[in-house]
């Protein structure tokens, strides 16, 4: 399985939208209005620089940051919202941000803290005609390139619940996903940001890979 996912890999990933530069895969930051920061924690960088060491993806070591409503949109095959409080999309961005995934591109949700209630709420305005579901720990996601046999790993404390992802599908092809009450992003950051444990750091960088690669290959023919 290793050997397959490599060669689709070195194919490259094409979004029907807007072709991507031939050589490098840009993620951006999603810039949400409603007075949550958007802008939280500087992660990005340090996934992208573990997936560039320990997988094939060609990734733009500078991620972008975005508006809904901007053109640019679509030149980017995975979105990634984080932070804490209020987000809200406008009729416009919702019907932007499904065109968007209706089309190829993926969108990775990070729970930094307290955007629990308005995710649920603006997500319903881009799919009301459907709700999170939680992932199975079986499900691809978990196992397409590190091994995570209980599913989304615990790497930020928060309410003491246990850490669950979860996904929204459009035709059977998983679309969103959104890391709840783990904190992905908390392990992607330098190591004396939040001291997390070498270990945790690990799991977060190694989770958020299997992200990338999944949104690049399987995410896009789900089953």
């Amino acid at each position: 399985m290793r050997l397959a996912l490599l060669v689709l890999l070195l194919v490259g990933f094409v979004l029907p939208v807007q072709a991507q530069d031939a050589h490098e895969i840009t993620i951006a930051r999603v810039h949400y209005g409603g007075g949550g920061d958007w802008y939280s924690g500087d992660p990005l960088p340090g996934l992208v620089a573990y997936a560039r060491q320990h997988t094939l993806l060609d990734l733009n070591p500078e991620p972008a940051t975005v508006e809904l409503t901007n053109d640019n949109l679509f030149r980017y095959p995975l979105l990634f919202l984080n932070g804490h409080g209020n987000v809200f999309f406008t009729a416009r961005e919702a019907e932007r941000l499904r065109r968007y995934l209706d089309g190829g591109g993926f969108l990775l949700i990070n729970d930094d803290y307290g955007l629990d209630e308005s995710i649920r709420r603006e997500m319903q305005k881009v799919y009301p005609e459907q709700e999170f579901v939680e992932l199975p720990a079986a499900h691809p996601l978990y196992h397409i390139h590190y091994d995570f046999p209980n599913g989304l790993p615990k790497i930020h404390e928060h309410d003491g619940r246990p850490a669950q992802g979860f996904g929204l599908f459009h035709e059977g092809r998983l679309v969103a996903f959104y890391a709840y009450e783990s904190d992905l992003a908390d392990g992607w950051e330098a190591a004396g940001v939040h001291n997390d444990p070498p270990e945790v750091r690990e799991r977060a960088l190694q989770m958020g890979v299997n992200l990338l690669v999944y949104a690049m290959t399987y995410g896009r023919v789900d089953s």
